[in-house]
């Protein structure tokens, strides 16, 4: 991969971009495909996209997350989450309490029951799945894959709009 440098990206026209090395475009790609292999993985028993399940893992970990928490751990836009927790509630997966200090706001759960057993049943195919994926990496790679992202997070924040 070529460093990019801010001198000559000026003078580059559209068909010398090389999309095939821009790092945006490969971790999208990667991203894609790795989601893809997953979702791959628990629709055979539970019929989740990726935006649900992302939504189910994230407020397993953290119950009780607004909307919009939801969407700044996942980095997805609000309308996506909106659908997806839309969808999870009429799945019977996902149920909204209204919150006690402050009852406009909606907290959501991973519904008792039905939910907690999607749970049960999908993370553990998925640490499978992200354990296999990881084999292709030595434990040397894998502290520098782990260092690289956490610097790139940090980077990307700070080019946020």
């Amino acid at each position: 991969m070529k460093q990019a440098t801010s001198d000559k990206s000026a003078d580059l026209r559209p068909a010398d971009f090389d999309l095939d090395n821009f790092l945006p475009y490969r971790l999208s790609v990667l991203t894609n495909t790795v989601s893809t292999g997953l979702a791959h993985r628990y629709r055979e028993h539970h019929p989740l996209s990726v935006t649900e399940w992302r939504v189910m893992a994230v407020l397993g970990r953290f119950p009780g997350l607004v909307a919009s928490e939801v969407c700044e751990r996942t980095a997805m836009d609000k309308v996506a989450i909106s659908r997806g927790v839309r969808s999870l509630m009429e799945m019977g997966l996902l149920e909204r309490r209204t919150d006690h200090g402050d009852r406009r706001r909606q907290r959501l759960f991973v519904a008792p029951g039905a939910g907690e057993r999607v749970l049960r049943e999908v993370v553990p195919e998925a640490l499978l799945y992200e354990r296999r994926l990881l084999q292709a990496l030595d434990a040397r790679e894998l502290e520098a894959l782990s260092t690289i992202l956490e610097k790139l997070q940090r980077q990307s924040e700070t080019l946020a709009p």
